[in-house]
């Protein structure tokens, strides 16, 4: 295979995940509806950059190096698991509270800030995404790719990933979902706080199940 197959086959790849429902989803979709389009951008960007940290870490083949070293792998699953499970809890329980669309000001740099390193841990924190990239790199990246291949998967991993849920953020801050949320805010904020602790509970469950077995 080339180079510039070997190229789209991992950001096709890398581009289907993406896509694939889960709690980065939640995530984006969520903050762009309560908070807007800036903070659904800045979670979305958070995204993109735990995408090329994944992908700087495959190239250097340590995700692979993770997925052989068992009982690592297994903590990182069940500390990323508890933390969607924290992140889960927060959303269900601040469900009955007011909030308060984009401001300007300090306050406002610093909820962004914040949002983009919520995006960015969400992605790390997530042990199927590293199975992914590590899978997908595994498979299809040569032993000695060309140094072009080396230099712009990364950035452009970040493009895919990025670019994907700056989709989903300007989607759902579009006024017509937000009305739609601030009419049912309180069960879709608990619905969306289950399903992300759901997900961090499987996650756990399945790195102390496989400990243990």
């Amino acid at each position: 295979m080339s180079s510039e197959m070997i190229f789209l086959s991992i950001l096709g790849a890398i581009l289907i995940g993406a896509m694939s429902p889960g709690p980065s989803f939640v995530l984006v979709s969520r903050t762009a509806i309560a908070q807007g389009r800036s903070a659904g951008i800045a979670a979305a960007l958070g995204m993109g950059v735990g995408g090329a940290c994944l992908g700087g870490l495959a190239l250097l083949g340590l995700s692979a190096l993770l997925l052989r070293a068992e009982a690592v792998f297994l903590l990182v699953k069940v500390l990323g698991g508890l933390y969607l499970v924290y992140l889960g809890f927060r959303i269900f329980r601040d469900a009955s509270a007011p909030i308060t669309f984009e401001s300007g000001g300090p306050d406002r740099a610093k909820s962004l800030g914040g949002n983009l390193v919520m995006g960015l841990l969400i992605q790390l924190s997530n042990p199927k995404t590293v199975i992914v990239y590590g899978s997908i790199f595994a498979a299809l990246l040569p032993a000695e790719p060309e140094h072009w291949l080396m230099f712009t998967l990364v950035p452009m991993l970040f493009g895919i990933e990025a670019g994907w849920y700056l989709v989903v953020a300007l989607v759902f801050s579009a006024n017509a979902p937000r009305r739609a949320y601030m009419r049912a805010k309180i069960w879709l904020d608990r619905t969306a706080g289950a399903v992300m602790a759901g997900l961090g509970i499987r996650l756990a469950a399945e790195g102390i199940s496989s400990r243990i077995w």
